[in-house]
């Protein structure tokens, strides 16, 4: 990598499906900011490092404390099984890279069990289910 290249954009495993989803809405500006700005970086081409823990999103969630979630008590060990459980579903390894169309083309294939398991009891249902119902 040159010294000129950005360095790739870190998602972890539940990112990588539920932004897919993002409608402009989240827990304030600066979060909504942030995850406009990832998922433009995204959409224009830039590389995507697969990680496990917090990433480029959850640098501005106002949840983050020293990189773990705190969302609720059990938040940080539901994410990060959440993680593991989309990372196998796209049939990804955690320190692997990918562009956002490859990721795009397995939402389709993974998201009806992503849903069962994950999106009936997510606080995020509400917002994320016109954009759903608009693309299945």
């Amino acid at each position: 990598m040159s010294s000129l290249s950005k360095p790739a954009i870190k998602l972890r495993g539940h990112h990588l499906i539920c932004l897919h989803f993002f409608s402009g809405k989240g827990y304030n500006s600066e979060f909504v900011a942030n995850l406009r700005k990832v998922l433009e970086r995204a959409e224009a081409g830039e590389e995507i490092e697969v990680c496990s823990g917090a990433d480029d999103i959850c640098k501005k969630c106002p949840y983050l404390k020293r990189g773990k979630c705190v969302y609720d008590k059990d938040g940080d060990a539901e994410i990060r099984e959440m993680d593991s459980k989309a990372i196998e579903l796209l049939k990804l390894e955690v320190n692997t890279k990918v562009k956002w169309p490859d990721i795009k083309v397995k939402i389709p294939e993974v998201f009806h069990e992503w849903s069962r398991d994950y999106c009936k009891n997510c606080d995020w249902r509400r917002v994320c289910n016109e954009k759903i119902e608009s693309k299945f």
